[in-house]
């Protein structure tokens, strides 16, 4: 019976992650990202999400300009170490070099994974960029906004010392 209702809480989320915009109108669409914990959890009459410390960051939604964390709206690219959130001047994913990303050569303790979030695409990171982040000692996933969103909630909760580069999702390259 639990395995059928995950079944089902599974096809719903998928179906309304396909779903399209309900109305016609061209203002950008908030998209509220789902618990994947909750939603793969036998216990789910519980929403992990909702328990996490109100000093520790959590994306909520994100749109095609920006993010929303902590029931705070933040336009454009964002740099999150060490649970502080600060602008970040990349516009593209060009526009993402070591330079840019030159913060994780004095911070300390360094981050175990650095979470790239490439826009609405996935893209290729050039040989220099992951040899700079190699070089720091972090791990290193390139991924879409919306599931480096996700996936930093998901290190994030378990206490992982993780860090998160991200384009809003509106950037296609």
């Amino acid at each position: 019976m639990a395995v059928a209702r995950g079944q089902k809480t599974l096809a719903t989320l998928v179906k309304s992650l396909r779903s399209g915009p309900i109305s016609n109108s061209n203002a950008p669409r908030l998209r509220h990202l789902p618990s994947l914990r909750r939603t793969f959890s036998l216990y789910d009459q519980i929403n992990l999400i909702d328990s996490v410390p109100e000093d520790q960051l959590r994306f909520q939604s994100y749109d095609d300009t920006g993010f929303k964390i902590n029931n705070v709206k933040y336009e454009g690219s964002l740099l999150i170490v060490e649970n502080k959130i600060m602008t970040w001047a990349p516009k593209t994913f060009a526009d993402i070099t070591a330079e840019s990303l030159s913060i994780f050569k004095v911070v300390h303790p360094i981050p175990e994974i650095l979470i790239l979030g490439c826009g609405k695409y996935v893209q290729p990171v050039s040989p220099e960029l992951r040899k700079f982040i190699r070089s720091t000692g972090m791990k290193l996933e390139a991924i879409d906004s919306r599931n480096a969103a996700s996936t930093y909630n998901i290190l994030n909760e378990e206490g992982r010392p993780v860090a998160a580069a991200v384009l809003p999702f509106g950037v296609d390259y």
